[in-house]
C-alpha cells in the first residue's frame, strides 16, 4: 500500500534536501515544489537588494524544510540577486552549525536553550517563522481511522504494547479490525526537534516516560528502528507494514499516509488539521525571546502535539548586505511566506505573533 513514494512530495523524502535557489532556479527547479498559485505580488520587503549578489546559506530542522523550499523558490522570483541555500539536516545539526558559525542562519523546532545561546558571540534572535504538528502516522492496510489514547499510545512507543490487536487499542477502536501483527516504532535516528517536541508532550502525559527516555533532540529508544529526518521516517513507516512513527503533519498527508486521531488533554478525540493546531497554539503566550511552547495544550479543539518551529538569525553580520539580506528575507517569509503555510499543512502565524516578531527583525541590520 505504501510502497511508492507520492512523487509531488518526492522532495520531501530525501535524506538530506538541498534547497540552493540562484537565477536560474527561477525555471525548472522550482516545478518539484508542490503546486500553488504564485501570481502573489511582491512584498514591502522584495526587490530591495540592490544591485550586489548576495548569498545566504542556512541548515537545520527537517520540519519545515517544504515550506522554506517553497519560500526561497518563490522570494527569488523576485528578488533575482539574492541567492538562499538551506540543508534539511536536523535541528540538532543545524544548532551545531550555526553555533559554530559555518553557516548564515539555522532552523530549530525547539529554538535553542540559554546554554548554546550563550556559545554565539554575535547574538542570536530566534525568530517563530511557522508552526505545525507532529503526527503518528502509521502502515495497516485496509485499517482507517485508527485512534488512541493519552495512556495508549506513549506505552506504544515505550514498547509496553507489542501487538496491534492489544485489547487496550481495540478496545477504543471497537469498529476496526485490527490485525495480530507486531507494531514497528520508527523513530529519529539523527538530533531532531520533532523528537523534542514529542517527547516533551510524551514527558507531559506519562510519567512513564518522563523517568524513562524523558526529553531532548535525542533519546534512547526502548523499541523500533531509526531513520534520518522526517524524510526518512516518512519513507520507512511506507516500507514497514505494521509501523507507526512520528512526523510533521505536511510530511503524511501529502505522501497520503494515514495517522491517529489522538485524545487530547479534554478527553476529546481530536485529529491533526491546521485547525487544530490553531487552537492549541492559542494556548501559547511567546515571551520576550519568542520560545513558548505548549507541551500538553487546553481545549477541547485543540491537537495534542503542536509546536512552533523557529529560523535562527545572528544579531550582527560582519557583512551589512547579508544583514540586510537577512532582514528581507525574514520580513518577507512573515507576510507574504505565510500565505504557502496551509498547503503545506503548516499553520500561519497569528497576526498579534508577526507584527512583534517583524518589530525584532528590524533591529538585524541597524
Amino acid at each position: 500500500m505504501f510502497s511508492r513514494i507520492d512523487s509531488t512530495r518526492r522532495a520531501f523524502l530525501l535524506p538530506i534536501v538541498a534547497l540552493s535557489f540562484g537565477i536560474a532556479s527561477c525555471q525548472p527547479q522550482t516545478s518539484n515544489a508542490p503546486s500553488a498559485n504564485t501570481n502573489t505580488s511582491a512584498s514591502p520587503a522584495a526587490n530591495t537588494t540592490g544591485g550586489d549578489s548576495v548569498t545566504l546559506n542556512g541548515a537545520g530542522a527537517s520540519f519545515p524544510a517544504p515550506l522554506y523550499q517553497r519560500w526561497f523558490a518563490e522570494y527569488n522570483k523576485e528578488n533575482p540577486n539574492a541567492r538562499i541555500s538551506y540543508q534539511s539536516v536536523g535541528s540538532g545539526a543545524g544548532v551545531k552549525q550555526f553555533t559554530a558559525g559555518t553557516v548564515d542562519f539555522g532552523a530549530s523546532d525547539t529554538g535553542m536553550t540559554k546554554e548554546e545561546i550563550a556559545k554565539v558571540s554575535r547574538g542570536v534572535l530566534l525568530v517563530p517563522a511557522t508552526a505545525g504538528s507532529v503526527v503518528l502516522a502509521y502502515n495497516l492496510p485496509g485499517v482507517e481511522g485508527l485512534r488512541l489514547s493519552r495512556d495508549v499510545y506513549p506505552d506504544i512507543l515505550l514498547g509496553k504494547i507489542t501487538r496491534w490487536n492489544d485489547p487496550r487499542i481495540a478496545k477504543i477502536n471497537p469498529d476496526l479490525k485490527l490485525p495480530d501483527e507486531l507494531i514497528t516504532v520508527i523513530y529519529r535516528s539523527d538530533g531532531s526537534g520533532t523528537t523534542a517536541v514529542l517527547t516533551k508532550h510524551l514527558s507531559a502525559i506519562s510519567p512513564a516516560w518522563k523517568n524513562g527516555p524523558g526529553e531532548g533532540k535525542s533519546v534512547s529508544w526502548a523499541v523500533g528502528t531509526g531513520a534520518k529526518g522526517n524524510e526518512g521516517v516518512t519513507a520507512q513507516i511506507q516500507q514497514t507494514q505494521g509501523a507507526i512513527g512520528y512526523t510533521e503533519y505536511g510530511y503524511a498527508t501529502q505522501n497520503k499516509i494515514p495517522f491517529a486521531t489522538l485524545e487530547n488533554k479534554a478527553g476529546q478525540y481530536v485529529a491533526a488539521t491546521p485547525e487544530s493546531a490553531s487552537a492549541a497554539l492559542a494556548s501559547v503566550t511567546l515571551p520576550e525571546d519568542f520560545l513558548g511552547f505548549a507541551p500538553d495544550p487546553a481545549g477541547d479543539k485543540s491537537y495534542p502535539i503542536v509546536s512552533y518551529s523557529w529560523i535562527m538569525a545572528y544579531r550582527t553580520y560582519d557583512d551589512p548586505t547579508k544583514a540586510q539580506a537577512m532582514e528581507n528575507m525574514l520580513k518577507w517569509g512573515l507576510s507574504e511566506g505565510q500565505k504557502f503555510s496551509s498547503e503545506l499543512g503548516y499553520v500561519p502565524l497569528p497576526e498579534n505573533v508577526v507584527s512583534k516578531v517583524e518589530a525584532a527583525v528590524d533591529t538585524l541590520s541597524k
